[in-house]
């Protein structure tokens, strides 16, 4: 009979990892808000300095998500993510004060190499404690921290920027990660073995499980042979097309929608937060599917190559149909995050603990250099063309070829016998 291990580590960690995620989300995202209200006027932004600006933050969070992730696979993921609370939250109150742009250009750039580590180290963590059977779903709690964050502060946003203006917005959204940083660091442990919350018998059990998995992963020596192998190349290139679209959508949406004849910035807010309710259901649904049947691949394409035409779509039908154009940019939305719990749960399945994290913070890195390319050029072309058309295009594009670069790279399961059941009578 299978044993079942702690369901404790649900209710005990998934809880802890979605809230401090759904900080460092908010502290990057409301930046789009920021730019879409009175913070270009006062701080003497161009568009294009506005599109830098935007994209600036990905490209410190490119630089930094290699070493940050060795240092949690060799140290203690616990303790740099506990610091990366305490300066992130630092940083994002700090924009909310300054008055130079060029302080602005700092911040940002330094707000992406403190957040750079905690994506991977997340992911690192989770596959501590979280089966091949539990994987999707535990990345997929994880990572609706972005959606389900960006769907209440695009509501709580504009409220605050109407109230006490973008500073105070930044200022109150920074400093609850301060707080929360002491709340992580009381409950969270490294390991299952770390943990006086479990009985010795569970930590075994868990422990017995994850080494029973690597058993059948082939060995890899070190972290220049798992870079240099065909299926982290491959990935690390779809994951930063993948995020063109995903961040060209989060960073530009509130100005695409706040440029609609009788808008304003709260209905911006409360429009912006629409897309992430079917983001939210759609994760939860592949993740689900995925782990019932452990095939990866099929739940992460077919939703990219849905976000490519829904985009492509909203651009056939124009600025002139408006709500037509969002209904298609919901789906865009929607589409686009569905498949994040399956697509992290690859790299454990076929890669040694030994090597995984760094593997995963690799790919993660060339999302954020995507994500860095995806909202300069997506702030550029709308400042160039004076529309939003080409960048819809250009995110089409990017979806479209991330979704073939899945097909080609991932390997379909094998389906695998299933055991005869032993009937006792």
């Amino acid at each position: 009979m299978e044993k079942t291990l702690a369901q404790s580590r649900w209710y005990r960690l998934i809880p802890v990892a979605f809230i401090t995620y759904s900080l460092a989300y908010l502290d990057r995202a409301n930046f789009g808000f920021g730019a879409a209200s009175g913070m270009a006027t006062d701080l003497h932004i161009t568009p294009s300095m506005s599109s830098l600006l935007g994209s600036l933050f990905f490209l410190g969070y490119f630089f930094f998500q290699v070493p940050g992730a060795i240092y949690a696979e060799n140290k203690s993921a616990k303790k740099l993510i506990f610091w990366s609370l305490i300066l992130w939250g630092g940083l994002a109150m700090a924009t909310g004060i300054i008055s130079n742009v060029n302080l602005l250009i700092v911040i940002r750039f330094v707000l992406g190499v403190v957040e750079s580590a905690v994506m991977p180290s997340m992911l690192l963590f989770l596959s501590r404690w979280f089966t091949k059977a539990e994987r999707s779903r535990a990345n997929t709690f994880l990572i609706l921290g972005n959606p389900a964050t960006i769907l209440w502060m695009s509501v709580l946003s504009g409220y605050l920027i109407k109230a006490v203006g973008w500073r105070w917005m930044f200022i109150l959204e920074g400093l609850p990660a301060i707080i929360w940083a002491f709340f992580w660091w009381r409950l969270v442990a490294d390991k299952p073995k770390d943990a006086n919350w479990l009985t010795e018998s569970e930590k075994q059990d868990i422990e017995a499980e994850l080494q029973k998995e690597q058993q059948g992963i082939k060995p890899v020596k070190n972290y220049a042979q798992a870079f240099k192998s065909r299926i982290v190349i491959l990935l690390s290139l779809q994951y930063a097309l993948w995020s063109i679209g995903v961040y060209g959508f989060v960073m530009w949406l509130p100005s695409i929608l706040n440029a609609a004849p009788d808008m304003n910035i709260v209905k911006t807010g409360w429009l912006s937060s629409v897309p992430y309710v079917l983001a939210i259901i759609g994760m939860l649904s592949a993740s689900y599917f995925s782990d019932k049947t452990l095939n990866r691949k099929l739940f992460v394409w077919p939703f990219l190559l849905l976000g490519a035409l829904a985009f492509y779509a909203s651009y056939l039908v124009g600025a002139d149909h408006f709500w037509l154009s969002f209904v298609l940019l919901i789906i865009a939305g929607g589409a686009m995050y569905a498949p994040y719990g399956p697509f992290f749960a690859i790299i454990p399945e076929i890669l040694p603990k030994n090597v995984a994290g760094g593997a995963m913070a690799l790919i993660n890195s060339f999302g954020a250099l995507g994500s860095f390319i995806g909202s300069y050029i997506v702030g550029y072309l709308n400042g160039t063309t004076g529309g939003f058309g080409a960048s819809y295009i250009f995110m089409a594009g990017s979806l479209f070829l991330s979704a073939i670069i899945t097909l080609i790279a991932v390997k379909t399961p094998e389906r695998q016998p299933q055991p005869e059941r032993l009937v006792v009578q």
